[in-house]
């Protein structure tokens, strides 16, 4: 399926962001799978691979699950990342980004090459290992959430930085991005939340030529909200989307507040 064949109960366009609002999850991650698909084939077509970025968050499970199983996509001219990684986890911890998108996406689809981040080195010196690799070409296309204090990867409005002429850099999580991965059972109480992650940046989230931005659920409704609404600064890092030339928000009626009316 390279065109979604689903309808959005509504969209509206703010500035350079096109938002779509779906009935449920389910609908929301099989529309933001076709849009993917129908921006990576003609990537490849042209004969050259595509560099894509991953989010890793329950936010994603649709539509990871539905690009998983999507047929025709040759992955091995895919190179894949993911945009930021917890410090401090052993390796093997579920919790672990890479381990959420190996067993989501990358064991099954096998992209030709996955560059992982390896929270266990020293993190200035792995954030910059990681941006060289991330900065060897372009990115294609980013596919990310938004969380619940408007964070982009762990872009934090205390460490959000919209000129940052990093690509990685380690950050302190706050207490509303640490509070969340408990709000989304990754872990069961706030003092086993890691403290401190690598992040790709918002200039590096930005980059890419395409963004695809996935975000179901009620308890991200303040933070679409303000996303497409609320004024563009680092109070709400979110709100750079609305700059990019090609960036598509799916929420579903519970994250975007919808009614369908009677």
């Amino acid at each position: 399926m390279s065109q979604s064949t689903l309808f959005p109960v509504y969209s509206l366009l703010k500035d350079n962001l096109r938002t779509h609002v779906y009935a449920d999850r389910r609908q929301l991650g099989r529309a933001a799978c076709d849009d993917f698909v129908a921006k990576l084939k003609p990537l490849l077509a042209i004969g050259r691979g595509a560099r894509v970025v991953f989010a890793a968050a329950p936010s994603q499970n649709e539509f990871l699950d539905a690009l998983a199983a999507e047929p025709g996509i040759d992955w091995s001219r895919v190179t894949a990342f993911h945009m930021d990684e917890y410090l401090g986890l052993p390796a093997g911890a579920p919790q672990r980004f890479a381990q959420y998108l190996g067993e989501r996406l990358f064991d099954k689809v096998k992209p030709g090459r996955v560059h992982l981040m390896r929270p266990e080195e020293d993190a200035e010196k792995e954030a910059l290992r990681y941006e060289g690799l991330l900065r060897e070409a372009p990115i294609d296309i980013v596919c990310l959430g938004i969380g619940e204090n408007g964070h982009l990867a762990f872009n934090d409005p205390p460490v959000a930085d919209f000129n940052d002429p990093r690509w990685v850099k380690p950050v302190e999580l706050d207490a509303a991005c640490r509070a969340q991965q408990v709000h989304d059972g990754c872990f069961g109480s706030l003092a086993r939340v890691p403290t401190h992650a690598l992040t790709m940046t918002v200039p590096a989230l930005m980059s890419a030529m395409h963004l695809i931005v996935i975000v179901p659920g009620h308890r991200k409704r303040e933070a679409v909200r303000r996303t497409i609404h609320g004024p563009i600064d680092e109070a709400c890092p979110a709100t750079a989307l609305r700059r990019h030339e090609s960036c598509t928000l799916y929420t579903d009626a519970d994250s975007f507040g919808y009614k369908q009316a009677d």
